[in-house]
């Protein structure tokens, strides 16, 4: 689970672009890794001072301003030096923030939710990643500090590699490529949240019990965030699929056909995975309904059973001084005996309706 230093109770009544975080503990500290090539050169610059950051001017080669770990004076002081309005940055620091795509004309601003798989128990966890497209640099903003699970890592590899496309091309592939791999840790965790979600329903098919429910409900909450955090790419990858930005080439749009593709995929999974869970809390209901009548059915055996046996042992319960029975040798073994036979006729019938 999440926690949250400050929460947007922080903001009220403050004015517009007012740079507050919102958002988890683990932003203390920015670190900022500079890294600029055009295909023949690499250069990289790590641990950089945001006050020495400056806008690229050079019209080839592609910079890369990686910042991990989000600290409102180091996002302040890269927005002055980029001219970023003040509303992105506070959008920037505002980590609840809806996916969006916003264009101001000398830069692309893109917020998106970023799922990485934790482990086998704790599920995934999520990030807020925000990417600045310019005409020849992407300064990209990642929630958490550098670490294992970096969804940026393998495209840094890539330009770090200093081959393929991504070190030929402009810097808008850049930008498709850090959304590219993105979209690609959702099916990760859709992979990891399906595999929990087959194990829990054979579970609640063979032996439902409160703790299933539990996990139920975890795990339908874990969708409806994921679901929340990829229907609005949806609408913003068609916003750059269709051309309108000027800061997408042609033959990037392309690339972005295939990541609009696979958000379909992510979604139209989700929505099956929604399904799946509704229909799995029916099936727990039915099967606590079912246990429950077998447990009654069978209570109500054994006491229509002993209904015979009750009705003869209170007739021989009573005190009357003449009853025939009362004084007869084989009296006792006679009357057990007919409770036994009585019994395992019930017994046989019951069996003849199936009904056990």
């Amino acid at each position: 689970m999440r926690t949250y230093t400050r929460n947007l109770s922080s903001k009220v009544g403050l004015p517009p672009g007012t740079l507050v975080h919102v958002g988890g503990t683990r932003g203390d500290k920015a670190y900022i890794q500079v890294i600029s090539y055009d295909g023949e050169t690499y250069n990289e610059q790590k641990n950089m001072d945001a006050s020495h950051l400056e806008k690229p001017v050079a019209a080839q080669g592609v910079t890369w301003i990686r910042v991990q770990g989000l600290n409102a004076e180091v996002v302040e002081k890269i927005g002055r030096q980029f001219a970023i309005h003040p509303l992105v940055l506070e959008d920037i620091l505002h980590t609840n923030q809806r996916p969006k795509l916003v264009d101001y004309g000398d830069y692309l601003c893109v917020i998106v939710k970023s799922l990485t798989v934790a482990s086998a128990a704790a599920g995934y966890e999520a990030e807020q990643v925000s990417l600045i497209l310019g005409s020849n640099y992407v300064i990209s903003f990642a929630e958490n500090p550098p670490g294992e699970r970096d969804v940026s890592a393998a495209v840094y590899d890539r330009v770090h590699g200093g081959s393929g496309k991504i070190c030929r091309l402009g810097a808008d592939y850049l930008f498709y490529a850090l959304l590219d791999s993105i979209v690609d840790h959702y099916f990760l965790v859709l992979e990891h949240l399906g595999e929990k979600i087959e194990v829990l329903e054979g579970q609640i098919v063979s032996q439902p019990h409160a703790e299933l429910l539990q996990e139920l409900h975890e795990i339908k909450h874990d969708m409806l965030f994921i679901r929340k955090s990829v229907w609005p790419m949806r609408e913003l990858v068609s916003v750059l699929e269709r051309g309108e930005s000027s800061f997408i080439n042609q033959q990037t749009i392309i690339y972005l056909r295939d990541i609009y593709d696979h958000v379909i995929q992510v979604i139209e999974t989700v929505e099956i995975y929604r399904d799946m869970l509704s229909g799995m809390l029916d099936i727990y209901l039915s099967s606590v309904s079912n246990r429950m009548s077998e447990v009654m059915k069978m209570l109500t055996i054994i006491s229509t059973i002993f209904i015979p046996l009750t009705f003869i042992a209170g007739v021989y319960g009573m005190n009357f001084t003449h009853m025939p029975e009362l004084e007869w040798e084989y009296g006792y073994p006679l009357v057990l005996a007919a409770m036994l036979l009585i019994s395992l006729l019930m017994v046989r019938y019951f069996r003849k309706k199936q009904w056990l």
